[in-house]
């Protein structure tokens, strides 16, 4: 009877039907303990890409082998259950199975995915009393655990600067693990540390320094990156050709990015939608129009971001009518997308820079979202005559953020203007009571306001780090 289910499982088993029908026969006839066809079982239900139907035999096992382990280990932790991993693991340690240095790289990675890090630091000790330090696809993992988002970038430097061999993997991992906390300087740095060490970059690396160039507005380093894709004649994939044409984009050369847009050989909509905000950022709204008809002429499905980019485009190049049409196709349903708030922000935003305050102000009433800081700050930004609509949006932003003292100094001023001085004197209270500073608050605001509509004509090539935050913190991100 063995026999016969050894060779069904390793001649006939051939698809999921048939793993469920040899799997309830080994129940019904109290085989599923059987070590020998346990393990088999295990191994067709992995080559089936059906691992969750060898967790029941896992489990029966007293003493797997360390290969059923790992092999389980591996299939979850590429699945959508990367908690499975772990549990595979306590039953390993439950069972006194040794764990191998194929254990650890596949586990470590399940719980980065999962944000498990108080387990991560658990493994990382059992790692070092096993004695697998020194391998270094474990190490790699390690440092992979601690660049997550859940991890410890600090250790995970630390881990780095102590190892005493680095490939193109460990080097990107700690590249990655900058990008992911902003912290782009350091991305440069360590990327030209990399290659000063002799290693060449990889896809992956290259994505994460094309970011960082992005958003430091880096493009000589972005240039850089470029033309050593050239060199090494790289086919420009869907993520490195996004990640290159959005570095262009982003830095003001259009001419660069749609060059570069154009050598996509498959392009997704994060593509196009690189192009829209990049145009939109050099305020060529008529021109990020046009790409955004000639997406939906080509047949690709437009999505939230690309509306954003779109949107926002109108705003900085005043196209006001325009934007209005797209919003209201939007809200009619032409797109398949729901409006949200990002949209909102978007259109009230023009409504404010073409004059239409009145407009903006129904537009926050009618929304089924609260008024937003961002919705705030733009009639403020926008209001050239000091009365009701800067009163509401003042109040409104006092409500979203009490401790911030700038907002309380615009309402007593405007206060101020029309004679309230009871009102005057009931904000100025309220300050002393919070303990907020006019001076400093009046100086946070003036700054706000620049960043709402920033008026500097300076080249996107030159342009500052600070300035780079500022456009991230404007009315619209379209990045």
């Amino acid at each position: 009877m063995i026999g016969h289910i050894l060779h069904v499982l390793t001649a006939r088993c051939a698809g999921p039907s048939h793993a469920r029908q040899v799997q309830a026969r080994l129940v019904v006839l109290g085989l599923s303990s059987n070590t020998t066809l346990a393990s088999r079982f295990i191994d067709v239900c992995h080559s089936l890409g059906l691992p969750h139907l060898a967790l029941p035999f896992f489990a029966r096992l007293p003493r797997p082998h360390v290969f059923i382990c790992n092999t389980l280990i591996r299939a979850f932790s590429l699945s959508r259950t990367p908690r499975v991993p772990f549990s595979v693991y306590t039953h390993m340690r439950r069972n006194s199975v040794r764990p191998n240095n194929f254990t650890f790289p596949f586990l470590l990675k399940s719980l980065a995915d999962s944000g498990e890090f108080g387990q991560g630091l658990c493994v990382h000790a059992h790692v070092a009393k096993f004695g697998h330090l020194e391998d270094i696809f474990v190490r790699n993992s390690l440092l992979n655990l601690y660049a997550s988002g859940g991890g410890d970038l600090a250790l995970c430097r630390r881990m780095f600067d102590e190892m005493p061999h680095r490939d193109v993997v460990s080097w990107t991992i700690l590249i990655t693990g900058y990008r992911k906390v902003r912290r782009f300087g350091d991305v440069l740095m360590a990327f030209e540390r990399m290659l000063l060490s002799g290693l060449d970059p990889n896809r992956v690396t290259m994505v994460n320094v094309l970011a960082a160039c992005s958003s430091v507005r880096e493009v000589g380093m972005g240039m850089w990156v470029h033309d050593f894709v050239r060199r090494r004649c790289w086919e420009l994939d869907v993520t490195l050709g996004t990640a290159l044409v959005n570095m262009y984009m982003r830095c003001g050369r259009v001419d660069e990015g749609l060059k570069a847009f154009h050598s996509v050989k498959e392009k997704s909509v994060s593509t196009w939608n690189m192009v829209i905000k990049g145009l939109a950022l050099v305020k060529n709204g008529d021109e990020a129009v046009s790409w955004f008809s000639k997406m939906q002429q080509e047949g690709v499905k437009v999505d939230g971001e690309t509306l954003v980019a779109v949107l926002s485009a109108c705003s900085r190049s005043g196209l006001i009518d325009k934007g209005r049409e797209i919003f209201s196709a939007l809200i009619d349903g032409e797109f398949g997308i729901s409006a949200g708030i990002k949209h909102y922000e978007c259109v009230i935003d023009l409504l404010v820079r073409g004059g239409c305050q009145e407009d903006a102000l129904e537009l926050i009433r009618q929304m089924p979202f609260e008024p937003t800081k961002t919705m705030c700050r733009a009639i403020l930004a926008g209001s050239t005559a000091r009365g009701k609509l800067s009163e509401l949006a003042a109040r409104n932003l006092i409500e979203l953020e009490p401790e911030n003292g700038a907002y309380y100094v615009l309402l007593s001023d405007l206060y101020t203007e029309i004679g309230r001085w009871s009102d005057v004197e009931k904000v100025r209270g309220l300050m002393e009571e919070r303990g907020l500073q006019k001076d400093l608050g009046r100086r946070f605001l003036e700054h706000r306001l620049q960043d709402s509509f920033p008026e500097s004509h300076t080249s996107p090539d030159c342009a500052s780090e600070r300035e780079a935050g500022m456009i991230s913190s404007s009315i619209v991100s379209v990045g």
